[in-house]
């Protein structure tokens, strides 16, 4: 089966995203939107300043941009039935790990509870018939194993981060199995990545950002765990595959449904130290790194998917390697602090992606 997205299938769809503000959500409704989407976001302002929803103009795209919380159920009940999808992709979220050490009531209210209000506001829409939820590679019970998590792999969590998405994988689940397998419900999926790294990501305690920031200044970045191994990819990689699977629960329903894994190449899972030197080569004199070897909280050593289940069914793989999304992320970052027109590099971004996912089939 082709793992290629196909643009007749998103012309005029509708599509209520959560989460539209952040760095994942800008990209997708860039996406989106270029493809002739009709695209709803609802979500908090954006997480960051600057961010890439700012910066590339992102709301000027979108039929409605809601500035709202998903733990909020009537508002967000009221919104997704007043535009009543087709499709719904679910990315609103706490995403950071060391952040949910710091508050995990709040990671676990908007993960779990606004999860779950996004469901329930779903089972209300009776135009609606695909729901891809994303939660993360970290919904594994890790055992820090040196081969991939498959999507049958007992979910878990040592963090409050990993545990509430492990949580949302369990609610899916539940869901699916009492209200989404009756006549014309929607077909649901979970879609699992992470590590996503590209242009237009700001956020705090995440690898790339820190350390472009830290060249910035003229630092030396600090990282505490320079050994621990993960599965590093594009952002447009997992995006691209959370399309695909959004077209194949339209067309073929529940049959698609369950838990997907995206993740990167077998020998793009390196090491945070490795992809560090990478960075330090692209940005040229000046740059550098140091291992922090104060205390912090438990993270993952090694983490890594396997994405069988995905290129077997979906026909989807990954297409671009870990060596040039590096340096297309510095390129990106480089035309940023130009003065470029970002929206225009992203776009050129997702047409040279999309041109060179369909040449590897």
């Amino acid at each position: 089966m082709s793992g290629i997205i196909t643009p007749g299938f998103w012309y005029n769809k509708k599509v209520f995203l959560t989460g539209h503000t952040g760095f994942k959500g800008s990209w997708l409704t860039l996406w989106l939107k270029s493809l002739g989407a009709q695209v709803q976001g609802y979500a908090l302002a954006p997480p960051t300043s600057p961010s890439l929803f700012e910066e590339a103009r992102v709301s000027e795209w979108m039929i409605a941009s809601e500035v709202a919380d998903i733990r909020d159920l009537p508002t967000l009940t009221r919104s997704m039935v007043a535009f009543n999808p087709d499709v719904l992709i679910h990315m609103a979220a706490q995403p950071l790990v060391r952040r949910s050490y710091e508050e995990p009531v709040e990671t676990y209210a908007t993960n779990v509870m606004g999860s779950l209000h996004t469901l329930e506001a779903a089972r209300q829409c009776p135009n609606l018939r695909a729901i891809v939820n994303v939660t993360t590679d970290k919904c594994y019970d890790n055992k820090e194993w040196v081969w991939g998590y498959r999507e049958n792999e007992p979910v878990g969590g040592h963090d409050p981060y990993s545990s509430s998405k492990a949580c949302v994988e369990l609610l899916t689940a539940a869901y699916r199995n009492s209200f989404f397998q009756l006549p014309n419900a929607p077909a649901i999926a979970t879609a699992r990545s992470g590590n996503v790294i590209g242009g237009g990501d700001w956020a705090k305690d995440r690898l790339i950002p820190d350390t472009l920031l830290a060249f910035e200044q003229g630092q030396a970045v600090k990282i505490r765990n320079p050994n621990a191994i993960r599965p590093w990819q594009h952002v447009l990689e997992p995006l691209g595959g959370y399309l695909v699977l959004a077209e194949r629960l339209w067309e073929f329903g529940s049959q698609y449904g369950g838990a997907w894994n995206f993740g990167p190449r077998e020998e793009d899972a390196r090491s945070v130290g490795w992809v560090l030197d990478q960075l330090v080569q692209c940005w040229g004199a000046g740059a550098g790194w140091e291992h922090d070897d104060a205390p912090h909280p438990h993270e993952a050593h090694y983490l890594k998917l396997d994405t069988g289940k995905a290129r077997a069914s979906l026909g989807w793989s990954p297409t671009w390697g870990l060596e040039s999304t590096l340096s297309r992320i510095m390129e990106w970052h480089n035309a940023w602090r130009k003065g470029e027109d970002v929206r225009l590099r992203c776009l050129n971004e997702i047409e040279a992606y999309q041109a060179d996912m369909a040449e590897k089939l």
